[in-house]
């Protein structure tokens, strides 16, 4: 007979929460079986799942992604454009971190720059950083940055 772990259990081996073992339950991400009592146990394929979810999460996919597209592996489905279909959503998705990547380097030479300047103001640091401020403001004009809105207009009467 296969192990069953407890809640408190799987959250001592993977590090997550009760609550949010509960919480996947609810939104049917990860389902495992009931007792009698109905407490929750966990078959080693829903620790494997659980594991799955958080690698997922740590390559910055949402909850609603990963039960939407990426719990394909419980489907008996061996339909090509399904696949092909989960291929392009992971393409687009890698392509999305890239620009995130390629975002996060500019914003970490701008405070670099930045801070140095200001520990040793001089001519030639003050022109770098003006350069890389107009750059980014280039992006920025031509929508290749995403600015959050949060805040915005929190002030204005």
């Amino acid at each position: 007979m296969e192990k069953l772990y407890s809640i408190q259990e799987v959250s001592r081996i993977l590090g997550i929460s009760k609550d949010t073992l509960r919480y996947y339950d609810r939104i049917g991400i990860v389902s495992p079986s009931r007792e009698e009592n109905r407490y929750r146990r966990y078959s080693k394929e829903d620790l494997i799942d659980l594991m799955n979810i958080q690698i997922m999460q740590y390559a910055d996919f949402s909850l609603d992604e990963i039960k939407d597209k990426l719990i394909f592996h419980k489907m008996d489905n061996s339909d090509p454009a399904y696949y092909k279909e989960v291929a392009e959503f992971l393409d687009a998705k890698n392509a999305e971190i890239r620009r995130k990547v390629a975002h996060l380097k500019k914003a970490s030479r701008l405070l670099d720059v930045a801070a140095a300047t200001l520990r040793d103001f001089n001519n030639e640091r003050d022109q770098t950083l003006t350069k890389i401020v107009r750059e980014i403001y280039k992006d920025i004009q031509k929508g290749d940055v995403e600015i959050p809105k949060e805040g915005c207009g929190e002030h204005q009467n």
